[in-house]
């Protein structure tokens, strides 16, 4: 029997169990895979408070990640990975998960906090060369292409607001669209159209992403003619970047039919990351954001793991 349960051990989930933690609740982390999610890719936290580049406070996020869970470790959580949860049971006062393996845990107050990932393109090379040239995050790595070309995957607001940031960094950024115009709003596409770094391509998908070590080479398609155009990176350069806005899948299937979901599947909650089932609560990707980053993902963890602490008190003294 725990106080909280944790599922998912990324940035959300190990930051929940660092505040219950802390706390003196007996806290359980249970993770699918491995610990990290999303942030283990990204090879520098260069947006997350105190990592400076080129110090010895540079940060990874691999390095980020043992990190956090040494440190909850340290306050006495638990932390099991390889569980994949299977089964909730979320009527009662106390909830019940079942995991694949058979085991079962009973716990207080539940944080779902499994997070998201990146919708991919789907073509050749895309998961080979994931994070050596090919990334879901301008705000991780842009500043990675100082003065190189990069390629951005998708035509809507992320895709367009992303690309323009990214004009701080690369020399020349060109917009990939399946579509024949972009769907992102008219504002973002004016500012987009009056930087003359961007340029644009219609109606193309990707076919294939190559490349010995990083992106080197990428071959589209037009979705019209079906003739395709292969792009090498510049002698002088070597490479060039491959960014993908093409939205993202959050890992709910679990919660279907158990808890709200949005429209595009996020798990609803209010702004104490309660969910409308008492003792749920959810934090990170998870969630509708208008920005998936570690400090937010972070900021959520603390909140569930505040409105679990709260909900457990109230549910121990209701019991006395």
């Amino acid at each position: 029997m725990y106080d909280v349960v944790i599922i998912g051990g990324g940035p959300a989930g190990l930051t929940a169990a660092l505040y219950n933690a802390r706390a003196r609740l007996k806290v359980l982390v249970l993770e699918k895979t491995k610990l990290g999610g999303q942030i283990v890719s990204t090879h520098e936290i260069a947006n997350f408070p105190g990592s400076i580049k080129g110090t010895d406070k540079e940060t990874s996020g691999p390095e980020l990640i043992v990190r956090m869970a040494d440190q909850v470790r340290e306050f006495g959580a638990e932390i099991e990975i390889g569980k994949e949860v299977t089964q909730l049971d979320l009527a009662g006062k106390v909830k019940k998960i079942t995991c694949k393996d058979g085991t079962t845990y009973e716990t207080h107050a539940l944080i779902c906090a499994n997070g998201a990932y990146p919708r991919e393109i789907g073509c050749a090379g895309e998961r080979e060369l994931r994070g050596k040239g090919v990334s879901y995050c301008a705000t991780c790595d842009g500043a990675f292409f100082e003065d190189l070309e990069v390629f951005v995957i998708g035509g809507g607001n992320s895709a367009v607001e992303e690309a323009m940031f990214i004009t701080s960094f690369a020399r020349k950024v060109t917009i990939i669209q399946n579509l024949s115009d972009l769907t992102a709003d008219a504002i973002a596409v004016e500012q987009a159209r009056s930087n003359d770094k961007i340029d644009y391509i219609f109606n193309s998908v990707v076919e294939s992403i190559e490349g010995d070590g990083m992106v080197e080479a990428m071959t589209i398609k037009n979705t019209e003619t079906g003739e395709t155009t292969r792009f090498e990176a510049d002698e002088e350069d070597g490479l060039f970047g491959i960014f993908v806005f093409i939205g993202t899948v959050p890992n709910t299937n679990l919660y279907e039919g158990v808890l709200p979901l949005n429209e595009y599947g996020y798990l609803l909650t209010d702004e104490a990351m309660c969910t409308e089932v008492p003792g749920v609560f959810a934090a990170g990707d998870i969630r509708p954001k208008v920005l998936r980053q570690v400090v937010t993902a972070t900021g959520d963890g603390a909140i569930a793991a505040f409105s679990a602490q709260k909900y457990v008190e109230r549910m121990k003294r209701e019991a006395t």
